[in-house]
């Protein structure tokens, strides 16, 4: 699968007052600067549109369920935003901030389109309305993840194609790992048995990362891989909680298209995991580039390993 990581500077021209988690608020107004920078028929519905197979914003927002084959699910979304992770809620015109973008498979293709859409996001402006304005801002410049430059405002100009290819099978590891930590960065909303779960058994957490790996992998890379799910989930039974501490988070959001409040909540803190380990690194490394669970487009679920290189962990997980 191709997968491509930029991050994003911009600058507020106005003071802005943001929600602590501020992802929805990204993912937003994103949606609808993505469409009105894409859209070629601007009256039109995007069910009744002739072009809709062809356009950018549906195939990465809304792809249309009439153009799957007949029981097939709903592709996951091609991207992820991950916002600034501050708690602060209230700043001032001429501040920066960051933000990084993950695309994966055709849409790394589309990144002229993300940032003009996130130009546009910057005119529309961000967050709660003060003196009847949204906050807007200027976007100053994009990166890799390396940290080479590939835009600046100045130039208004995209450099190369910056994308790689991930795989599970690249992300093994070195030596045997008995022992590993798992931070949870912004809330994880995983559902087993179709409920949602306060806690993270280790087999809950590796089914999610396979259902995540192999969704991304049939309709972004070369297709699903050929592994022993089974097998996989039997062994991750056996693996242990060692220590947790994790809890519940709730954040509300609000939907602009369904015109109302949303409350979301998902798992944060830090788990603790003994056993056999060393054959589910590699997915789990996956996901930590990825994220993981429900709503990932608005930066939940993203996770860290107690080591972030991508080398081996050793036996105590260091």
């Amino acid at each position: 699968m191709l997968f491509g990581e930029y991050h994003f500077r911009g600058v507020l021209e106005d003071d802005a007052v943001l929600p602590p988690f501020k992802g929805s608020t990204f993912r937003g107004v994103f949606g609808r600067a993505l469409k009105e920078v894409t859209c070629a028929l601007r009256h039109q519905e995007c069910p009744a549109c002739l072009l809709r197979n062809q356009c950018v914003y549906t195939r990465v927002f809304e792809y249309p369920p009439d153009l799957l084959p007949r029981g097939a699910p709903t592709p996951p979304h091609p991207f992820v935003i991950e916002p600034p992770l501050t708690p602060r809620t209230h700043f001032f015109r001429g501040e920066t901030f960051e933000f990084t973008l993950l695309l994966f498979g055709f849409a790394n293709q589309c990144l002229p389109y993300f940032v003009y859409a996130f130009e546009q996001m910057g005119r529309i402006g961000i967050g709660r309305r003060l003196e009847g304005r949204r906050a807007r801002f200027r976007l100053l410049s994009v990166s890799t993840s390396e940290g080479e430059s590939i835009y600046h405002f100045r130039d208004r100009a995209l450099e190369g194609d910056r994308t790689a290819p991930l795989t599970w099978e690249a992300l093994a590891a070195g030596r045997p790992v008995e022992k590993l930590t798992l931070e949870l960065l912004t809330p994880l909303r995983l559902k087993f048995q179709n409920r949602l779960q306060a806690e993270l058994p280790f087999h809950v957490l590796l089914r999610a990362a396979l259902r995540r790996l192999s969704t991304l992998s049939q309709y972004f890379g070369q297709g699903e891989p050929p592994l022993d799910y089974k097998g996989l989930i039997a062994r991750a039974q056996e693996v242990a909680v060692a220590e947790s501490s994790l809890s519940w988070t709730d954040w509300q959001r609000y939907s602009h298209r369904q015109d109302r409040a949303m409350l979301l909540g998902g798992l944060t803190g830090r788990v603790t995991y003994v056993g056999a380990l060393t054959e589910f690194v590699p997915f789990l490394r996956f996901v930590e580039k990825v994220h993981l669970g429900k709503a990932t487009t608005f930066g939940l679920g993203k996770i860290a390993l107690s080591n972030p290189s991508h080398k081996g962990l050793d036996h105590e997980g260091r």
